[in-house]
């Protein structure tokens, strides 16, 4: 029987294959009594079972490549944190031997009272920690019941490509996805912003979550065609349905290999318009990948991954080291490095909880209330730049005052190395990320004071429209095409140049190819994307004419009708 899923597509393309079913462990456990008399040796096989899993995360961090997205091993260090936890491992153990109950019910009751306490807290953050939790208990779980507690690798008389089926994947389970290689994985719960999709789209693999009852409803070896770009599964297709599949499979990898010959010309319109196509990176290996596909520079160096995930602080010259090999690496190219943007859910000061983090102290409020932290980071760019052309991004920037504060540290961090006689570029640029309402309505101040902007419509537009991008419940109201939205970008980029200062876009909007030419009629001239969408925003370039596309933009920003502004977009893209 043939039938179909639907779900949440967070990685496109097409795979083809057998069904693998991943074991899930949930938390609904028998409880039987354990005699007083081997509640100690009860209590010992819980420990036992904390310990092994303890082992798996360390060696799975370990053997994380350095070429791998840097969330890989921050998800890992999460929960080894979660498991090492007393209230994890060791409060169980009391139960244990308080209540002569099995180690599985144990763990099961105390999983459910951190769980209850979640789930009277809306703040974003602490929300996603609770699936973390979850996920945790249940790898402790299936140790105890003496499952698998990993994704197990492809069968060996596996002839054809595998797709995993999972309720769930945690954060050690993708990293062994990855090892594996799997030709795309499905699951139950995830959405746009959860660890499965954001390794999917690293990985760049077919991947669909949000499922709801696939692992219920997919048999284990079930033929399964997996279309990331629809978010539709298809379970048992007839010969009919497997072949347009095949076909449109085999079209999709051909676009691949042609867009691979795009890497090395130059981004222009077809009435000369030239675009600079940058990548968003997080660690020096990134760098690789940049170059292979095509980037002329990097748009936006995200910093704060050096300081994640670790007991101690980067010292001056481990950031040095640091941002001298991309500066190095991309051999004169422009490289924007983004001071530390540390806070809400990236935090590395664990003690510091507040109700909403996303709008606390973090990013350059957290960089002014730490001067010396952030002038050695300072420092450490500066002293790079000696090496290449680096820019220093300063983010979620909103008054003037952030502004004169942050440029009097980075002339106190060149006056400490003029002091030193240590050389470094004396006309490095300095530049803000506009990110929040308040910066792009009073961007004249901006522009003033700064040599170039940056918009980070990640933020720009959940703190516009006041949603909560992480949050599933509400992420379709998330809406970059919201006439607010659309109005603010277009006001920034056309203030910008009218001021004559540079101004690129490096949120996710950036790698949309649904708005690639939206942004270049409203002028943008420099995008900052994730290396994967390098090529696919370059074609579109490449086929764009830009004296075409200005008047349905001008249309699309006095519309306001959400159905009108879809068919002036897909007017816009047809053009």
């Amino acid at each position: 029987m043939s039938f179909t899923i639907h779900g949440i597509g967070v990685s496109g393309g097409i795979a083809i294959g057998h069904a693998q079913l991943m074991t899930h462990a949930g938390l609904d456990v028998p409880r039987y009594a354990v005699p007083p008399h081997q509640a100690a040796d009860e209590s010992a096989r819980f420990e036992a079972a904390v310990k092994q899993v303890r082992t798996e995360f360390e060696e799975l961090r370990a053997s994380v490549p350095a070429t791998a997205p840097a969330e890989f091993a921050a998800f890992i260090n999460l929960h080894l944190m979660i498991l090492n936890d007393s209230t994890l491992s060791v409060a169980p153990r009391r139960i244990i031997e308080t209540e002569n109950c099995n180690a599985e019910w144990a763990l099961r009751i105390q999983a459910d009272a951190l769980l209850a306490q979640f789930d009277e807290i809306e703040d974003e953050y602490l929300r996603e920690r609770r699936a973390d939790v979850i996920q945790v208990a249940e790898r402790v779980m299936k140790t105890l019941s003496g499952q698998p507690g990993y994704v197990p690798p492809p069968r060996s008389d596996a002839a054809q490509s595998l797709i995993l089926v999972a309720h769930d994947l945690s954060p050690a389970d993708v990293v062994q996805f990855k090892q594996h290689r799997f030709a795309s994985f499905i699951t139950d719960l995830g959405g746009t912003t959860s660890h499965t999709a954001v390794v999917a789209r690293s990985l760049a693999i077919p991947s669909i979550v949000a499922l709801h009852r696939a692992r219920q409803l997919i048999r284990e070896n079930d033929l399964v065609i997996v279309d990331g770009t629809q978010g539709v599964v298809i379970v048992g297709p007839d010969e009919q349905v497997l072949a347009e599949y095949q076909l449109r499979q085999h079209q999709f990898d051909l676009e691949r290999q042609k867009l691979r010959r795009l890497r090395d010309r130059r981004a222009v319109t077809l009435d000369g318009v030239a675009v600079e196509l940058q990548a968003n990176i997080e660690q020096p290996a990134d760098v690789v990948d940049a170059r292979d596909n095509g980037a002329t520079g990097i748009g936006l160096y995200r910093s704060e991954f050096l300081f994640l995930n670790r007991d101690d602080l980067p010292d001056e010259d481990e950031q040095f080291e640091a941002y001298r090999k991309v500066a190095v690496e991309m051999d004169g190219m422009p490289v924007t490095i983004r001071t530390y943007d540390l806070g809400a859910d990236k935090d590395d000061v664990q003690e510091r909880v507040t109700t909403n983090p996303a709008l606390g102290l973090r990013a350059i409020r957290l960089c002014l209330t730490e001067p010396r932290r952030f002038i050695t980071q300072l420092r450490a760019m500066l002293r790079a730049s000696h090496y290449g052309k680096i820019n220093i991004l300063i983010p979620m920037l909103a008054t003037a005052a952030e502004i004169e504060q942050t440029l009097a540290l980075i002339q106190q961090a060149k006056q400490s190395l003029d002091d030193e006689g240590v050389s470094y570029d004396r006309g490095i640029k300095v530049g803000g990320m506009i990110e929040v309402p308040a910066a792009a309505l009073a961007l004249g101040i901006f522009v003033r004071k700064l040599d170039f902007l940056s918009i980070g419509t990640n933020d720009l537009i959940q703190y516009t429209l006041a949603i909560d991008r992480t949050d599933d419940t509400v992420a379709h109201l998330y809406d970059p095409l919201h006439p607010a939205v659309l109005n603010l970008i277009a006001g920034i980029i056309a203030t910008a140049n009218k001021a004559k200062v540079p101004v690129a876009l490096c949120g996710e909007m950036a790698g949309d190819t649904a708005l690639t030419r939206l942004l270049l009629a409203f002028g943008l001239r420099q995008y900052s994307m994730h290396i994967a969408h390098l090529l696919d925003v370059k074609q579109i370039i490449l086929k764009s004419d830009y004296a075409r596309l200005k008047p349905l933009a001008r249309k699309m920003l006095r519309a306001t009708d959400p159905a009108k502004l879809l068919a002036l977009l897909e007017k816009l893209n047809s053009a």
